[in-house]
């Protein structure tokens, strides 16, 4: 029987937190979002509140829409909060042992039937869900950044998922209007498997002085028709985020065309990490982005 999911726990108060928390919200589903402070899901809270706004004052939401999304979600620092959800979601840093220091602190305060899911964007779900106390009940629900935008979900199977929880998972992504694709549990999956590779090898190209910055994202927006360029792109994704992919794809597949550029490992030693600290492959502390190199 495939189980019915009405509430959703998400645990993470941070960007893809908030897009997850927003689009179930609007999808009629209660939401409670939990992270370690309480300023952060203040934080959260308004802007979930910001972005509804933005959709309504854009003409894609009534306010009547966005009243009704804010008051089904809660936050809180409290993960005993997470106690009565259906389906609960952990949307916290790309690093594995961050990722299993909280499903040891969530799973114990789940209901035994309920669903846990991940949206890691390149670890394998089936060491993840060795992690927890229901590895037929855990799988990856990989949504895009950003959220309330992107339409895309990957859906990831572990060796353990069951087939209701694959079942149920299904039916929470069409109800968000969103397309699901299948992917395999291989490292990064489909879209990241694909896309940061060219990402890298845009980095190794500036690394190697073949273009700058800006040339190489005006070569790749004018000549491949791609909306932004990948460098530009990499800044929005954060460059952390990024060097973390490409390791696991490295560690996890073996092959050397997925050694991470060295270009993009000191940008992380020095913390500019992209749009988010202010500096990355552009410099964001001013009125228009500058490239930095």
């Amino acid at each position: 029987m495939i189980p019915v999911i009405e509430s959703i726990g998400i645990v993470g108060a941070g960007q893809m937190g908030c897009g997850i928390a927003h689009v179930s919200a609007l999808a009629g589903y209660k939401v409670q979002i939990y992270d370690v402070s309480q300023d952060r899901i203040e934080t959260a809270l308004a802007t979930i509140n910001g972005n509804l706004a933005r959709q309504v004052s854009g003409g894609k939401l009534t306010d009547e829409s966005r009243t009704a999304a804010l008051s089904l979600i809660s936050g809180s620092a409290d993960v005993n909060d997470l106690a009565p959800m259906d389906l609960v979601i952990e949307a916290a840093t790309e690093d594995e042992s961050v990722k299993r220091r909280i499903y040891a602190q969530v799973c114990p305060v789940l209901k035994p039937d309920a669903m846990l899911a991940t949206n890691t964007s390149s670890l394998s779900i089936t060491r993840l869900a060795s992690a927890t106390d229901r590895p037929e009940r855990f799988m990856g629900i990989h949504f895009m950044n950003p959220v309330p935008v992107m339409k895309l979900v990957e859906l990831v199977r572990g060796i353990a998922t069951g087939e209701p929880t694959f079942s149920a998972a299904k039916q929470y992504v069409a109800k968000l209007d969103k397309t699901a694709t299948v992917a395999e549990d291989f490292p990064a999956f489909i879209v990241n498997r694909i896309l940061l590779p060219m990402i890298n090898e845009a980095i190794y190209t500036l690394y190697e002085g073949v273009g700058s910055v800006e040339a190489i994202d005006t070569a790749m927006k004018l000549g491949a028709n791609h909306p932004m360029g990948p460098l530009q792109l990499a800044d929005f994704i954060g460059l952390d985020t990024c060097l973390s992919i490409m390791q696991v794809l490295y560690d996890g597949l073996a092959d050397s065309k997925y050694r991470p550029c060295p270009l993009l490992v000191k940008y992380v030693e020095a913390g500019w990490l992209g749009r988010k600290s202010g500096r990355g492959f552009y410099d964001y502390r001013g009125e228009t982005p500058v490239p930095t190199r």
